[in-house]
């Protein structure tokens, strides 16, 4: 199975339903090299869920069963883990690429955000910052 270097994947249903559609985001050599070994592994074909459910047959994993394995990763490098989340991951990772490229727009597109302003908001600046940066 041939894995592209860019691919998107859907944002999840949110309560504030900022999140809509796909979230497109771009695949190094190594992870798609990684996910095609997976996906063969697995058996799984285009359309299949790469994580799926072991409680809901056809669903995929939940956010509280992806939080478990974060919880033991960051316990194993010695870190406590009521520090750290599948959230405070994600906020930490776009806001280091907005510290380093300044690139308030690409943020936009790898949170899901429709709107700047809720990317502006959530990185916590303020909004004249992020014109001068951007």
């Amino acid at each position: 199975m041939s894995i592209s270097a860019t691919a998107s994947a859907c944002a999840p249903p949110s309560s504030s339903r900022r999140l809509t559609g796909p979230v497109p985001f771009e695949l190094t050599e190594t992870t798609r090299e990684t996910l095609a070994a997976w996906l063969k592994l697995r058996g799984l074909r285009a359309g299949d869920w790469l994580f799926p459910s072991r409680s809901r047959p056809g669903g995929h994993l939940t956010t509280r069963q992806y939080g478990r394995p974060v919880d033991d990763w960051v316990t194993l490098i010695g870190l406590d883990p009521t520090g750290y989340g599948t959230h405070s991951l994600r906020r930490t990772k776009v806001a280091l690429i907005y510290r380093r490229t300044g690139n308030l727009r690409a943020c936009q597109l790898l949170l899901g955000h429709t709107k700047l302003e809720s990317t502006v908001h959530y990185l916590g600046i303020e909004a004249d910052d992020a014109l001068v940066m951007s």
